[in-house]
């Protein structure tokens, strides 16, 4: 699956696609979710959540909570879902909230990734995500990292 183009024609392809991605997960792992507003990041993230063992309640957007974290049935953490779509693109920003030393553990999904956290988080896995003009999903599926 990896270094690969995937077309999915659904938000359940996408989120199934997560799914199967989420096997290949360790903790520690960090995996990059690019595209535009609606292109299907949180949608994969749902599938990667599920795919871990989070339980099948709706995973949203951390949009406005900056970070969510999602249990598996033992009360471990199984991933880490974080959206910087608000924050500045200033190290000193992720610093102050404590970022990336809270993150370390489980594997890791970033929405909206900038330079600050690429400078100390750098992906195992990045997945750039595009809408298409069907409302089909195009996803580039890239290892960048070791393992």
């Amino acid at each position: 699956m990896y270094d690969a183009d995937v077309v999915t024609r659904s938000q359940a392809e996408t989120e199934a696609l997560g799914a199967a991605l989420a096997a290949s997960l360790s903790g520690g792992d960090v995996v990059y979710l690019t595209g535009n507003l609606g292109a299907g990041k949180t949608a994969l993230a749902r599938g990667i959540a599920r795919g871990l063992g989070a339980p099948e309640r709706e995973v949203a957007s951390p949009t406005f909570a900056l970070l969510h974290e999602y249990a598996g049935a033992g009360g471990t953490i199984v991933l880490r879902h974080l959206d910087l779509y608000r924050l500045a693109d200033d190290p000193r920003e992720l610093e102050a909230l404590g970022l990336p030393e809270s993150l370390l553990g489980a594997p890791l999904c970033v929405e909206w990734p900038g330079a600050a956290i690429r400078a100390v988080l750098p992906p195992t896995i990045e997945i750039a995500l595009e809408r298409l003009p069907d409302e089909s999903r195009r996803l580039r599926v890239t290892r960048r990292g070791s393992g």
